[in-house]
């Protein structure tokens, strides 16, 4: 027999599935999400603001539901990896794919230089805000947003590590910053500076991500 707290751990998931269903993709009201999962307003609404904080969903600035994080997350990732991996073919460094997550910046992917020298960050490394040149970035900083203003890029110079430069350019997707794209660089292979060497090649990675993105439902 069916224990109590089975049953209803049971229809808890079947909601948060049907929530889910509703969703796919698209920009929902509560209201809608009712209509479409067949639970009232209250319990829809409810449970899709439970499932914002452990982002399954997230909310646009107009109150609908969208999904969060976790699936936005494998959605940039497919999309990233081939990108990053073309970026360090063409310039033989470490190419990182940053995205904030509350004061820190989280490392989704790395794609390792070949050099015996180089930087190198394992996927789901944590670094506080605004440290190095996507940590600018992510938090915004003013003068990072003045040098995408004039560069495209933000490029940080042995600051956060010595010996160790980058430059770092900004994933958009319908006017939101998502991620930012970062090439390490051990700060002897620089012949003017990171971002003058290799800005050019990280913008494109970001907007080729960007655009491969905009394609995305779940973005």
């Amino acid at each position: 027999m069916t224990s109590p707290d089975a049953l209803n751990s049971n229809r808890t998931l079947a909601r948060v599935a049907s929530i889910l269903d509703a969703v796919d993709g698209e920009a929902v009201s509560a209201t809608e999400l009712a209509k479409r999962s067949g639970l009232s307003v209250s319990t829809a609404h409810r449970l899709a603001l439970s499932m914002v904080e452990y982002g399954f969903l997230r909310r646009t600035e107009s109150g609908e539901f969208r999904l969060g994080h976790r699936f936005v997350r494998n959605a940039m990732e497919q999309a990233a990896l081939p990108r990053l991996a073309e970026l360090q073919r063409s310039t033989g460094e470490t190419a990182q794919l940053w995205v904030r997550r509350g004061d820190e910046r989280v490392c989704l992917l790395s794609v390792d230089s070949d050099h015996e020298l180089k930087a190198s960050l394992p996927s789901g490394s944590r670094l506080p805000l605004p440290a190095g040149s996507s940590g600018k970035l992510l938090a915004e900083d003013p003068e990072a947003l003045a040098s995408i203003e004039q560069h495209g890029w933000v490029e940080s110079t042995g600051i956060r590590t010595p010996g160790l430069g980058s430059v770092s350019a900004p994933v958009i997707v319908r006017g939101r910053l998502l991620a930012s794209v970062c090439l390490a660089v051990p700060l002897p292979r620089v012949s003017e500076s990171p971002g003058h060497d290799f800005g050019a090649a990280v913008i494109a990675a970001a907007a080729q991500i960007a655009a491969d993105l905009e394609q995305s439902p779940n973005t």
